[in-house]
């Protein structure tokens, strides 16, 4: 009785980063074998689908006893079982920890949690995501933000060291990281136009303003309970922002800074007209959200509250987005020749950030 029986020895681990991301994105072996096929790999390499059903099954099977280093990415660069090249690795970790668009804007700012994780399914069926590949993104994002969120300095840096990310991906996990955090809400019907990536510029702005990694308050005690400096706002900062309230509450201060911002833009905005006369409404929003941020609500709301108070009354009376950059920078300056308004750094440092994100959720 004879058998037959097919040896491949090597010693460098092969990966097929076709076959890898059909593994990412959750499709069976069989599943995986039929889109080979359609692609055409029989006709190309004259291989039999016996072969095929073989190969993808191989590296299957590969990349299943590697997920468990994936999780954590420097035990993948320092074990010696496979035999892979630097380059392959950090490919490999690159594309595990990537992400679809659409499924990270169903769960940015939730909480990472089971009762999230219960939700899959049903993110799933509306994205067109494979389950699988939907419980891989969340995992990845619950398990960065529990390794970084005890961790002081940097977010970004935290992420890159211990997951070995490439700068943009490593950004965009400390804004996920930075969302969950602090359960932004992202998820109502007047935020849908907007994209992850509307919202990571904006989380880049706060962390490296508004919170207490911003302007480097860590505690002089080692020993202190202080929260993570990129992770957590600065609460005595929001606190502080309360001052602002003096800039409409004081009718003499919010005529006299419309007086400054109208006589600057005179000539200049092509919707001067609806400007002048929403000025008040448009401030009185601004700083009310500034006000408002000492409470947990407010801060999740907080991008409803900015579409709400500015984005959707200048787009109401079709600003273009050229006139909001000109507006907001006068209205951010003109507060500097206030004389009797003495919160200058304060304002400075809200008004900054609101500006840049403003300007990003602006579409016009």
């Amino acid at each position: 009785m004879t058998s037959e029986l097919d040896i491949f020895v090597g010693n460098t681990t092969l990966i097929d980063e076709d076959v890898y991301r059909l593994w990412l994105d959750g499709y069976s072996v069989g599943d995986a074998v039929a889109l080979r096929v359609r692609s055409g790999i029989l006709e190309q390499t004259g291989a039999t689908a016996a072969v095929l059903q073989s190969d993808t099954m191989d590296h299957y099977r590969t990349f299943h006893m590697l997920e468990r280093l994936l999780h954590a990415p420097p035990k993948l660069l320092h074990q010696l079982i496979y035999q892979i090249p630097p380059s392959r690795q950090a490919l490999l970790i690159e594309r595990y920890y990537a992400f679809d668009e659409a499924f990270v804007r169903e769960v940015l700012g939730k909480k990472l949690s089971k009762g999230t994780k219960k939700d899959l399914d049903d993110i799933s069926t509306k994205t067109g995501i494979t389950l699988k590949s939907c419980r891989r993104q969340f995992d990845n994002f619950k398990r960065v933000f529990k390794v970084v969120e005890e961790m002081r300095g940097s977010l970004v840096d935290n992420v890159q060291q211990h997951f070995l990310l490439s700068d943009r991906l490593a950004r965009d996990y400390a804004a996920i990281v930075f969302f969950a955090n602090n359960r932004f809400e992202t998820g109502k019907k007047k935020l849908q136009y907007l994209s992850f990536g509307d919202f990571a510029f904006c989380a880049e702005l706060m962390i490296q303003n508004w919170t207490l990694g911003a302007v480097g308050e860590a505690p002089t005690d080692p020993d202190s309970q202080v929260d993570d400096m990129d992770m957590d706002l600065d609460k005595e900062f929001l606190q502080d922002l309360k001052e602002l309230k003096v800039l409409v509450a004081d009718k003499d201060l919010l005529d006299l800074h419309k007086s400054l911002v109208c006589t600057a833009l005179r000539g200049k905005l092509g919707v001067f007209s609806e400007m002048e006369a929403n000025f008040k409404n448009l401030s009185r929003g601004l700083v009310n959200v500034a006000t408002k941020l000492t409470h947990n609500k407010d801060v999740r709301d907080l991008f409803v509250d900015l579409v709400e108070k500015f984005v959707e009354p200048c787009r109401s009376d079709h600003w273009p987005l050229s006139d909001v950059r000109l507006f907001l920078n006068q209205y951010s300056a003109s507060v500097h020749s206030l004389d009797g308004f003495r919160h200058q750094a304060l304002w400075d440092r809200y008004m900054g950030t609101l500006r840049g994100c403003l300007l990003r959720l602006y579409h016009d």
